[in-house]
């Protein structure tokens, strides 16, 4: 289960209110920050960018692939450990929006973590350290400490113990010899 922070709104949509939950200037400094982010390729300038001015917690040496979008109205509920690994055009949510209520929650990424591309992730989860996500993986639950997993709706294809397994009997062979 998700850890998420639950308000109840009146009348109109949560989303149509959201001005009532998050300042104007904040989602437009956080928007436009995250654009240019998103597009640098320089991954110390874009830690230091998503540091200093949306004040995410993010890891030494860790890397947010082009594209990639963090969440543009809290920010700040998102963090991600050292030597991580975040694909391209992920989408990292802190937020949702509902008809008749809106969710916050913390996004907990630990250290060489791997997410692969076009994923997505919701509100109040928890990927734990070793873990790696599959490409175009729907993160709606936790992820255990070095296991794989994937898919939508998500499921854990390996567990870390069979992860450990795999790669003991792994015998690659390397081009940069």
């Amino acid at each position: 289960m998700r850890r998420t922070e639950r308000y109840r709104v009146q009348g109109a949509n949560s989303l149509w209110n959201v001005y009532e939950t998050v300042s104007f200037w904040k989602v437009m400094k956080c928007f436009t920050v995250i654009q240019i982010g998103r597009i640098t390729p320089f991954l110390s300038m874009k830690n230091w960018l998503y540091r200093t001015f949306l004040k995410m917690k993010i890891g030494k040496q860790t890397s947010l692939a082009l594209m990639v979008m963090p969440d543009s109205m809290f920010p700040e509920r998102i963090s991600v450990g050292d030597n991580t690994i975040i694909g391209f055009n992920t989408t990292i949510l802190a937020h949702e929006y509902l008809i008749e209520e809106y969710r916050l929650g913390d996004v907990e990424i630990g250290s060489h973590v791997m997410i692969g591309a076009n994923s997505t992730i919701l509100p109040g989860v928890k990927i734990g350290d070793g873990a790696i996500v599959s490409a175009a993986t729907l993160v709606h639950k936790d992820v255990p400490a070095g296991a794989m997993a994937g898919g939508n709706p998500m499921r854990i294809i390996f567990t870390a113990e069979e992860m450990a397994e795999r790669k003991r009997s792994d015998n690659p062979v390397w081009q940069n010899k």
